[in-house]
């Protein structure tokens, strides 16, 4: 959906803030942007609604050069999140909302009604907070309000610049799984920068690690996890996360033989002691099979961190549990999976320790 080919940026005083970057953003993912200071991640951002030109290369939408787009319906179809969120102090929240779908000539009753839903969509009571100024919401209020500011005019691109960064950390904790939760929901094509890493792994279908204007490792998280392209993605990964801190999806089992379709189960193509992880035809989560049974089964999330997902286990005695995205089953998650993963972390720090 969004493509840079061969793109750099050199300032006149000779900086050169991107090297040649050849990225794609897929349609309806969240890509977080992650690196050091200076890397270049912010810079990557703001050229996609041209608040940054390149010097060389282009970038397209839809196949279109941004150039060819004018510039305030490019920008009125990419919302925009800010760190420091900018709302207008002498607004109330709907005014604030309302900004560029009234510039795009909304009617009042159908905006009325994106606004009632939005805030119902980030737990804001629109009876409540419709008419309240921004000085009288909490930082984590006046962030959701930034970004179903972004949401109103239902642009096809979000880019959020470092939106929880000064938040604390249970706003900011709150407002992320919010975010996956929208993201499931709205689907967007979101571009997120962020200097967290536990962020980045957590949020981001994709994450695009950086230095010095270059693309270092585009990667989902599982695999900047697992596999690491070098020493550098090995160090800025680090030992943020405990094992514990794990996401489900980077240990879970994606393989057939703990999955079964329902054309198979029709078929009698596999022998039904199991226990199975159930999907159909488009990769639905249907439930879990057993001895010829679907059983009521929890399923995990794809993000829920190891430790919670003990607890789940420890709840029901599961064999296997499935992991799921949305309504759509990734793989299957086992107690002995969790145990196997814990150890050879253990083993790897073991290993870390000796080799200093």
């Amino acid at each position: 959906m969004i493509t840079f080919t061969d793109v750099t940026k050199t300032y006149p005083d000779g900086t050169t803030a991107l090297k040649n970057i050849n990225l794609e953003v897929q349609e309806g993912e969240l890509l977080a942007l992650i690196g050091p200071s200076g890397c270049g991640k912010t810079t990557t951002m703001k050229m996609i609604n041209r608040l940054i030109q390149p010097t060389e290369g282009k970038i397209t939408i839809h196949n279109q050069d941004i150039e060819e787009y004018n510039i305030h319906e490019l920008r009125w179809n990419i919302g925009y999140v800010l760190q420091e969120i900018a709302l207008f102090p002498h607004m109330t929240v709907e005014e604030n909302i309302s900004v560029v779908p009234e510039m795009k000539k909304w009617k009042k009753n159908e905006l009325s009604k994106r606004i009632d839903e939005l805030m119902k969509m980030v737990g804001l009571d629109p009876k409540k907070h419709r008419e309240r100024k921004p000085s009288e919401l909490s930082g984590g209020q006046q962030q959701r309000v930034g970004v179903i500011r972004a949401l109103a005019a239902d642009p096809d691109i979000i880019l959020m610049d470092e939106p929880f960064s000064a938040l604390d950390p249970i706003s900011r904790e709150q407002l992320q799984k919010d975010i996956r939760n929208l993201q499931q929901e709205i689907k967007k094509t979101i571009v997120f920068v962020t200097h967290d890493m536990d962020e980045a792994l957590a949020l981001g279908d994709r994450v695009c690690l950086m230095k010095a204007g270059e693309i270092i490792q585009l990667d989902s998280p599982q695999n900047l996890i697992l596999h690491p392209v070098n020493a550098f993605v090995k160090d800025f990964i680090g030992s943020r996360k405990t094992p514990w801190q794990t996401a489900v999806d980077v240990i879970m089992n994606d393989t057939s033989h703990r999955i079964i379709t329902e054309e198979e189960c029709i078929q009698g193509n596999v022998v039904m002691d199991g226990p199975f992880a159930l999907k159909n035809k488009q990769g639905v989560y249907q439930g879990m099979v057993e001895d010829g049974r679907i059983l009521k089964a929890p399923s995990l999330s794809n993000e829920m961190i190891l430790r919670d997902a003990v607890e789940v286990f420890e709840e029901g005695h599961y064999k296997i549990l499935p992991v799921i995205k949305g309504d759509f089953l990734l793989g299957t998650l086992s107690y002995r999976d969790i145990v196997l993963y814990l150890k050879e972390q253990e083993r790897k720090k073991g290993e870390e320790v000796e080799s200093k």
